[in-house]
């Protein structure tokens, strides 16, 4: 009785146990690297590469295509490699900690060459230079999806209750927009200080105010993985016979579930929203509206500051209301956004009108966002050994996606296309979002919730009620 009841209430310590704020904050700037650079990357690639190298449309594309394949190769293999129990010394130091560490060593190496004039080949044919920006292009994506994916498996290692799983994803993705908030506040400094006109637009005289950002933005991205590191304590590797452990499934079994396609289905489209909206907003400021330069930092700074505002109550939203609900609600904000933009013209359009629809695609894609990861945590439920795997699963789609989808959509519009970038912003990204939310009503609770719930609160337990 005596050893029954300490179990049980050594079980209900594990179980009520609450993550420190500093834990907390210390986790939430681990992705800030990868976060500055992918603002850097979805952003302002195709802009650097088409309005300031002066290279075509299609090649353009063909560059961020090849970065999305290489991240979409590479998320599955560290997921695996991430989940694997062995002995590897510097495993001892963490497993997700250690891929972390060595993802953040890649994009430090690789990053600052992307944004930057082929060194002793500028007047190379371009194809010969996209060769060139390839091989950097391949070990930033790979640095950035070790980053990714040992940061998101972290969560459900560091807590197994529902409400902190969500509470840490939130926290993430404000520091992620706070990332994207920086690096929009710095490109708005030198822009405007530099560009000479308030009315100047992109071209190739801003090469180096590319080159200033990428390396404010590494050396901010290097201090807060400093203090990931320092001020996270990943704990050894967990017994899967216990009683928060004991439904763990290997990759074999997950990738014959078709809850994880399902959960995917929903991942996919709403990455596809966030990023294509991203990287066509400045473009289609650009060749659509014809605003300045300028506006290239603050329309976007507008949308990320929304989306840090949004974060503040996603938690909320997903605890009272449930993830369908929560995830139509940034829908429905999203697809509004959508609609003005197809809708919008003349000069109160370009004035005034187009910050509150920055505004709206902002919120929409930070509720959609942070309630798919939570989705995404639901289906690992309780069995952390194969969170990578989910997650590198998840990034596989919504990298290859956000590739093809690139892509093509560079393929198509070869001169100036005034309205072409209106249309996609309409009819991609609406479409988009549309499709996850129909994949998300479809999702029916998960298998594993009738065995190993979730805890979203903890349930107290008397020991001194417990019988024999």
């Amino acid at each position: 009785m005596e050893g029954s009841t300490n179990s049980i209430t050594n079980d209900y310590t594990e179980i009520v146990r609450r993550l420190p704020c500093k834990l907390k904050i210390s986790y939430g700037v681990g992705h800030v690297l990868n976060d500055i650079c992918a603002s850097m990357w979805f952003t302002y690639l195709l802009v650097f590469f088409h309005l300031v190298l002066g290279f075509s449309a299609i090649l353009s594309g063909i560059i961020l295509l090849i970065g999305q394949i290489a991240d979409a190769l590479a998320t599955p293999f560290v997921g695996l490699h991430s989940d694997k129990n062995d002995d590897f010394w510097l495993c001892r130091y963490g497993r997700r900690k250690t891929w972390h560490l060595l993802g953040t060593v890649c994009i430090l190496v690789s990053f600052p060459f992307i944004f930057s004039p082929c060194i002793n080949c500028e007047g190379s044919h371009q194809w010969a230079q996209v060769i060139y920006y390839s091989g950097f292009v391949i070990i930033f994506q790979f640095g950035w999806a070790a980053v990714q994916i040992s940061h998101l498996s972290l969560i459900p290692d560091l807590t197994p209750t529902e409400h902190e799983r969500t509470e840490l994803t939130a926290i993430r993705y404000s520091f992620t927009v706070f990332a994207n908030v920086l690096v929009y506040c710095i490109i708005w400094g030198v822009l405007h200080v530099t560009s000479g006109t308030a009315d100047s637009q992109i071209g190739p005289k801003d090469v180096h105010h590319f080159q200033t950002v990428v390396l404010i933005g590494l050396f901010v991205g290097t201090i807060t993985s400093l203090i990931f590191h320092f001020g996270v304590k990943e704990g050894p590797l967990c017994d899967t016979t216990g009683p928060l452990r004991r439904n763990t499934r290997s990759a074999g079994t997950l990738l014959k579930d078709i809850q994880l396609y399902q959960v995917a289905g929903v991942y996919m489209p709403t990455r596809l929203f966030v990023n294509l909206s991203q990287v066509y907003v400045p473009l289609y400021l650009h060749e659509s509206l014809n605003m300045a330069a300028t506006s290239l930092a603050t329309i976007p700074l507008t949308m990320f500051i929304s989306s840090f505002a949004a974060s503040l109550v996603i938690e909320k939203l997903n605890t009272n209301l449930g993830r369908k609900i929560a995830y139509a609600i940034g829908v429905i904000l999203g697809i509004g956004a959508c609609l003005w933009i197809r809708l919008g013209s003349g000069e109160t359009y370009v004035t005034y009108e187009i910050y509150p629809v920055s505004m709206l695609l902002g919120t929409g894609g930070s509720i959609m966002l942070v309630t798919s990861l939570g989705v995404t945590a639901d289906l690992i439920g309780q069995s952390t050994e194969s969170g990578a795997f989910v997650y590198g699963v998840m990034s596989f789609t919504d990298k290859l996606s956000n590739g093809l989808v690139v892509g093509v959509i560079q393929s198509m519009c070869t001169t100036h296309c005034p309205g072409y970038y209106r249309d996609v912003l309409t009819f991609a990204c609406g479409g988009a979002a549309l499709f996850g939310l129909l994949m998300l009503i479809l999702i029916k609770p998960f298998k594993h919730d009738q065995d190993c719930r979730t805890l979203s609160e903890p349930e107290v337990i008397d020991p001194e009620t417990i019988e024999d």
